[in-house]
């Protein structure tokens, strides 16, 4: 996995108490396409993306790629979890291993998204000793601050981008 670093990819599925974290497959795409279509969703993304849109463009199998976990939940998913490095779209997370997140709102509330990103963030952790993952996300996204916090993420700074205050964290294995 060049993105992240001299790791084999991918791994081999990981489970949780309730879920599983493996590859995207082609059952996922409607999936994908409610995840990325929600108004919820995109709240906090610069709004979702138009249905019709995503169904012409998304290929038949989501698109895979070293980082990229999709969360299952009894065959069903749920959500996807990304480990990406220098996606560019922050200067502070240059060159860093980045934590991102999107959950269907219909599995928010049940702490699916922390039990799923503790379970990549314990994959990273052995994939990749010692090495630190940071997170940013909207100040105004309560759920998300709540879920960075409970994962152990700290707090290094705040700044505005894309008309908003965002917030900036990073986790460093225990």
């Amino acid at each position: 996995m060049t993105e992240l670093g001299p790791v084999a990819w991918p791994p081999a599925p990981i489970r949780t108490d309730r879920l599983v974290l493996r590859e995207p497959e082609a059952r996922d795409r409607a999936a994908v396409i409610e995840l990325l279509a929600s108004p919820e969703v995109g709240t906090y993304l610069g709004g979702p993306r138009p249905r019709d849109e995503l169904e012409r463009e998304m290929p038949g199998v989501p698109v895979r790629r070293p980082g990229l976990f999709m969360v299952d939940l009894d065959g069903t998913m749920i959500g996807r979890i990304t480990l990406t490095r220098d996606t560019g779209h922050i200067r502070q997370a240059a060159g860093k291993a980045e934590l991102g997140y999107l959950f269907l709102p219909r599995a928010w509330g049940y702490g699916y998204a922390a039990e799923a990103c503790a379970a990549a963030l314990g994959w990273f952790a052995d994939a990749l000793p010692g090495e630190p993952v940071v997170l940013a996300t909207q100040t105004a996204n309560v759920r998300s601050m709540r879920l960075a916090a409970k994962l152990g993420f700290t707090e290094a700074e705040r700044f505005e981008d894309y008309g908003a205050e965002q917030w900036f964290g990073v986790w460093s294995p225990a």
